[in-house]
């Protein structure tokens, strides 16, 4: 049994919408939606994944702007997650299309919501969930204990770390998130991010400017 994953960069903004599924049953989930609706629902086609979950790690426009349309596309599925605290972000799709210069997205609210602690389970995978509040308040990530693989959307990257110059942002948050509940996971896990490509926690420790292990409290 092997988890799979794959990684597709979406609109102008080229954010990381990823496709993960359990190669044993073909089901799978939709993480972070962004855009390009019809784009993915083609590679899930192509993939023969039968997703049964869309899940978002955070309220930003450009992480959930394809969510209702790739469930039109792809038949009724729940919309799982962010964290409660996202609330505001989802209710103001209008303020925020605006904001980034998008096409208007309608505001909604998912089916559930996710709490630190919470499991997101397709297939025969299971994926715990951290709360991890900094970029937004409400951003949750996604972690695979078997497979040694973790989501984090926007709260970090290779080499850098989400922005905390949004509305409720805040970069100590954010860095107590990392170093809280990143971190402890262990240096061998590969996380998929946001924006840009992969990247290890053990090398983001080692040389991450913002939250590496050099970097002074």
């Amino acid at each position: 049994m092997s988890l799979q994953y794959q990684v597709v960069p979406v609109t102008a903004f080229a954010q990381n919408c990823s496709i993960v599924w359990c190669d044993e049953t073909m089901e799978g989930i939709v993480v972070d939606p962004g855009g390009d609706a019809q784009q993915l629902a083609t590679i899930v086609e192509q993939l023969n994944v039968k997703v049964v979950k869309i899940v978002l790690t955070h309220g930003h426009l450009d992480h959930v702007g394809g969510t209702q349309e790739l469930v039109q596309r792809l038949g009724s599925m729940p919309i799982i997650g962010p964290h409660q605290a996202d609330t505001f972000w989802l209710e103001g799709m209008a303020q925020q299309c605006q904001m980034f210069g998008f096409e208007p997205v309608s505001p909604f609210l998912p089916d559930q919501w996710l709490q630190d602690g919470d499991r997101v389970s397709f297939g025969q995978e299971t994926l715990s969930v951290y709360h991890t509040p900094g970029h937004t308040p409400g951003h949750v990530v996604l972690f695979s204990e078997s497979h040694r693989l973790l989501i984090v959307g926007d709260v970090l990257f290779n080499g850098s770390i989400g922005r905390t110059d949004f509305p409720q942002g805040d970069f100590n948050q954010l860095v107590h998130s990392i170093k809280t509940k990143l971190w402890p996971l262990g240096n061998d896990v590969t996380f998929l991010p946001g924006h840009g490509p992969k990247s290890t926690i053990g090398q983001e420790r080692a040389s991450n400017p913002f939250v590496g292990d050099e970097v002074p409290l």
